[in-house]
C-alpha cells in the first residue's frame, strides 16, 4: 500500500541507493585520501560525495556507479579551497593589521564611508541616510578613501619591504 505521496518511490530509491553505493565506500575513501592526503580532509570529502550522489541518484543512469561516485568525489576535492599554510596565514593576518591600520588612520568622514561600504556593505543610499549626506558625497568620499588607502598601502609596502 503506497501513501500516496512519494513516500515509498523516495524509500525505493534511498535503499537502492544503499545497495549500489555503500559497499564502495571504502574505494571512494581510498581514492580521497590519495587526493587529499589528510584523513578528516577525505572523510569529508566522501561525506559530500555521497550527500551529492543521493541528492542526484534519480538522474543516475550508468551501469556501474562506481565511475560515477569517483567522478563526484573528484569533483569535490577540486572545488575545495587548500588549507591554508602557516606562511599564508601569517602573511594574511599582517595585510590584515595593515588594513585595519590605515583605515584607522583615515579622516573620520573618510573611515566612515570606507567601513560602512566596504565592513558593514551598505549602499550609496544607504550611506547617505546614516551621515545625512547626498549621495554624491559619499561618492566622493568613498574615492578619496580608496585612494588615500591605496597611497598608504604602498608606503606601508616600501616601509616595510613588502612585495607589492
Amino acid at each position: 500500500m503506497t501513501t500516496g505521496n512519494g513516500s515509498d518511490a523516495s524509500h525505493d530509491q534511498a535503499r537502492r541507493f544503499r545497495d549500489a553505493a555503500l559497499p564502495l565506500l571504502d574505494d571512494v575513501y581510498t581514492l580521497a585520501r590519495y587526493l587529499l592526503r589528510n584523513a578528516a580532509d577525505a572523510e569529508d570529502a566522501v561525506q559530500e560525495c555521497y550527500l551529492r550522489a543521493l541528492r542526484h541518484f534519480d538522474t543516475y543512469r550508468g551501469p556501474e556507479i562506481r565511475p560515477w561516485l569517483f567522478a563526484i568525489l573528484r569533483n569535490v576535492p577540486l572545488w575545495q579551497e587548500p588549507p591554508p599554510t602557516p606562511e599564508s596565514e601569517i602573511l594574511h593576518e599582517r595585510d590584515a593589521d595593515t588594513v585595519r591600520r590605515l583605515v584607522a588612520a583615515l579622516p573620520e568622514p573618510f573611515r566612515e564611508a570606507i567601513v560602512l561600504r566596504e565592513i558593514n556593505e551598505l549602499s550609496y543610499r544607504e550611506i547617505a541616510d546614516v551621515v545625512g549626506a547626498p549621495v554624491g558625497t559619499v561618492m566622493s568620499r568613498l574615492a578619496r578613501a580608496r585612494c588615500m588607502l591605496r597611497q598608504a598601502w604602498i608606503v606601508a609596502e616600501e616601509e616595510e619591504g613588502l612585495p607589492t
